[in-house]
Parts: structure tokens; sequence; C-alpha cells
């Protein structure tokens, strides 16, 4: 039995965990086995730099804080090293990991969540593959603008034809006085 300042500990990983969990808008688990320092160093900061916290957790205290949650669903991945990315960005911590997952053979996915939604390893590429909210807001950007350039583009030509009609009639005059 451990001892009550140990349990005391443990209780609150498990009470802060589940706090970022339930502000997580997306989380990613990863078998880690087998990453150098220098690999895992690399990573780390990339997700950092991207809003993503990732850490090293026991799968007993992330069982206990994902416990009576949207997240319970993650029980079944919880066997070997894991480690746990957690961003309000719905598709960072999968589009950072993904990228390292492609270069490390030994990073492997386990599991993931959207909105409470647990998915599997396919779900979270599926994820890592669709553009981020930015990539979207200026696709749609661009769609609304395309438009209103087009006809921009159709009044300028309109006018441009006109100033060359009048062109021609005023050189074709001034010829004609001359």
């Amino acid at each position: 039995m451990p001892s009550d300042k140990i349990l005391e500990r443990k209780k609150q990983q498990v009470a802060s965990l589940r706090e970022q969990l339930s502000n997580a808008g997306s989380v990613v688990l990863t078998d880690y086995r087998g990453l150098t320092v220098e690999q895992d160093t690399n990573m780390r900061a990339v997700l950092r730099e991207k809003g993503v916290e990732y850490k090293v957790v026991k799968n007993n205290i992330l069982r206990h804080a994902i416990e009576g949650t949207a997240y319970e669903g993650f029980k079944d991945y919880l066997a070997g090293p894991t480690a746990i990315a957690m961003s309000k960005d719905e598709v960072a911590p999968a589009k950072v990991l993904f990228d390292f997952v492609k270069k490390i053979e030994a990073l492997e996915f386990k599991a993931g969540a959207v909105d409470g939604k647990v998915i599997d390893v396919k779900g979270v590429e599926a994820l890592a593959k669709l553009p981020s909210k930015e990539e979207l807001v200026a696709k749609m950007l661009g769609s609304l603008n395309a438009p209103i350039s087009g006809l921009v583009n159709v009044l300028n030509g309109n006018i441009r034809g006109l100033v060359v009609a009048l062109n021609a009639i005023a050189e074709k005059k001034q010829n004609e006085t001359a």
C-alpha cells in the first residue's frame, strides 16, 4: 500500500490530467518505445511550438483520469508505454505527430479523440490529413473573394473597352479635322 504522501500526489496527477482532458479539443495517444533522446526532444519542441502539450503518463494514472468521462474508450489502448498529446486545436496533435510517425518508425499511434469521441489509428491518420482551421478559413475566404474579383475584372474589361473605343473615335475625328 502506498504512503499517504504518494497517494495524494497520484490523486493530484489524476485530477490535473482529468482537467487537461476536459479542456482539450483533441487528444492523441502514442507508443514512444524506441525513440532516441534527440528525436524525442525535437518532437517535443515542435509540439510545444504548435501549442500541443505532450507528456508520458502511467497507464493507471490515465485509467483513473478517464474514468467516468467521454475518454473511457481509451481503456482498450492502455497497454505498454503511453504518451499523450493534447491541444485545444482539433487537428494540431494529430498533424504534428503524423509527420513524426512517417519519419520515425519507432513512434506509433495508439488512439485519439476529437471533442471527446474516441477514434482508432485510422481515424487519427485521417484527422492528420485534414487541413488546419486556418487553411479552411483561407480557402473559404478565397472562395468568397473569387466571384467579387471576377466581377471587378468584367467591369474593368467593359471600362477598358469603352476607353479604347472612345480613343479610337477621338483619333478618327482628329484625323478628319487635320
